[in-house]
């Protein structure tokens, strides 16, 4: 093989899933999904620091880092790793889909398009529905797929690989018992009332 001839093709996520297939109907988010190949989901925090760096992080190994949210997966990488490639596994089997793809449904289920910032006019705090800007979409997406997942493992027999699986399935049949879509209809809701 030449130099600078090789393909991507061949590279699966975990050794199982191809993000080659993978499509992003959200044209909005489509420029902040990255769904480069990538064998194993971790760089190192190479983008760190850098504007909109975010967007250069394959999405799975973003979701891997807004697992390590509580003190039990704190600094815990190859724990979330490992909870996510668990999660994937359970979401082949039920669903016979690629877990890349119910992810990026679940993502885009998930994403507010309106919120609300605060306006001060003279001692008066006033609400004001906004615009959510993809990135930040995304952004709140991921977070609040991590928060339910957590809380839905917090105090429970259920392992949180199922919980990551159970929380992934529902978001991306945009079902309200999701915790992250549930919330997105929140935000949407009181958005709308202060339009």
């Amino acid at each position: 093989m030449e130099e600078g001839s090789f393909k991507f093709d061949n590279i699966m996520l975990f050794g199982k899933y191809a993000s080659g297939e993978v499509v992003v109907k959200d044209g909005g988010l489509a420029k902040y999904i990255n769904l480069t190949p990538t064998a194993i989901p971790h760089t190192s925090a190479r983008h760190a620091n850098k504007w909109f760096g975010k967007s250069k992080v394959n999405i799975v190994e973003r979701l891997i880092n807004n697992m390590m949210r509580t003190e039990v997966f704190t600094g815990k990488k190859l724990k979330a790793y490992r909870v996510t490639k668990d999660a994937f596994a359970i979401i082949e089997q039920r669903t016979k889909k690629n877990p890349i793809q119910v992810l990026v449904e679940a993502l885009e289920n998930a994403a507010p398009r309106e919120e609300i910032t605060r306006l001060q006019f003279g001692g008066i705090s006033v609400p004001k529905a906004v615009d959510v800007a993809p990135s930040r979409r995304l952004d709140i997406a991921l977070r609040n797929i991590s928060k339910g997942t957590i809380n839905a493992s917090f105090k429970n027999t259920k392992p949180i690989e199922q919980c990551l699986a159970e929380e992934l399935i529902l978001a991306s049949k945009g079902d309200m018992n999701s915790y992250s879509v549930a919330k997105k209809e929140e935000i949407e809701r009181v958005a709308s009332s202060a339009r």
